[in-house]
């Protein structure tokens, strides 16, 4: 039977820091389920690099758009919007409360503020795009971008050559900077009570646990994992691979980096990654922060915040 109050919980938070185990505890407290929110565990076969939690460790409770997509298929904003509210229906028709964990911030944004419509003539000048990106380098077309549409130019990554394409896509094809399309934009789930958690940690405490991560990716054989997927034909192309870790080894299995450089370039940029993390969850509003330590303050915040 569906729970007639419509609440949602979102626990927000920088790569590392822990946010699928306080989920998981959440999760046993509030008679809850868990809808992953992360742009790469969605992908069947990437397990180390990600730290997806295996099945035997997830408390018996269900995971949603875990393992979903295959390596080549480009899982979008939009894609992550039409499988969160099927699954967050499905939640609630049980009775339980949804609750979405991840690090991917666009991801967020889409559901929180809403989606445009696609440009059908957008192909064309993507390919066209794409070409441009081959033969004169992502920087040129980071570098249009920033002039055109500074706001979100700013917010994605500099090396993020699917955003960036996409941002140009659109300002080409409607004359308007991305970011004024999602001023103009509604949100998929107005009509919730969102309650919004952030975990963080001193920057030491959490570039150590980074570091910690890394460490334990190549431990558990990310090497390995690499290599079976490319015997498994997933092209070194794929969306996944260009993830952090990732595309690092592909460098050392090419014989461009040594394992020791690899597994130093991948907490370096980890650390990268985290910071702008932190920076785009800093600009989202509603989020009460709390230490992942602070497991009982943080329960009882959303206890009293419940509808």
């Amino acid at each position: 039977m569906e729970s007639e109050a419509k609440n949602l919980v979102i626990v927000v938070g920088p790569t590392a820091v822990g946010k699928s185990d306080i989920a998981i505890r959440l999760a046993e407290h509030l008679k809850g389920e868990i809808i992953n929110c992360d742009s790469i565990q969605v992908y069947r076969g990437f397990d180390i690099g990600t730290d997806k939690i295996p099945p035997e460790n997830r408390a018996c409770i269900p995971h949603y758009l875990l393992d979903i997509v295959d390596p080549m298929f480009q899982f979008t904003a939009a894609d992550f919007v039409k499988h969160a509210l099927k699954a967050i229906e499905e939640i609630r028709k049980r009775g339980k409360l949804p609750i979405i964990t991840g690090g991917t911030g666009l991801y967020l944004k889409a559901l929180l503020d809403g989606l445009f419509p696609e440009e059908k003539k957008g192909l064309l000048i993507r390919k066209k795009l794409e070409q441009e990106a081959q033969d004169k380098g992502v920087d040129y077309l980071r570098e249009r971008l920033l002039e055109v549409d500074p706001d979100y130019g700013q917010k994605i990554g500099k090396k993020d050559k699917i955003r960036i394409i996409r941002a140009l896509e659109v300002f080409l094809t409607t004359k308007r900077p991305l970011s004024q399309h999602f001023m103009n934009t509604r949100s998929f789930v107005g009509d919730f009570n969102i309650i919004k958690i952030g975990l963080k940690l001193e920057r030491s405490f959490l570039y150590k646990k980074i570091d910690d991560r890394v460490d334990r990716m190549f431990e558990r054989g990310i090497v390995k994992e690499v290599e079976r997927l490319l015997k498994q034909e997933v092209d070194e192309t794929s969306p996944p691979f260009r993830a952090l870790g990732y595309k690092q080894v592909l460098k050392h299995l090419k014989g461009e980096m040594t394992l020791e450089e690899v597994i130093e370039v991948t907490k370096k940029e980890t650390r990268h990654y985290a910071k702008r993390q932190m920076t785009w969850f800093r600009k989202m509003e509603g989020i009460r922060w709390f230490s992942p330590d602070d497991f009982s303050s943080l329960v009882r915040f959303i206890y009293d915040h419940l509808s």
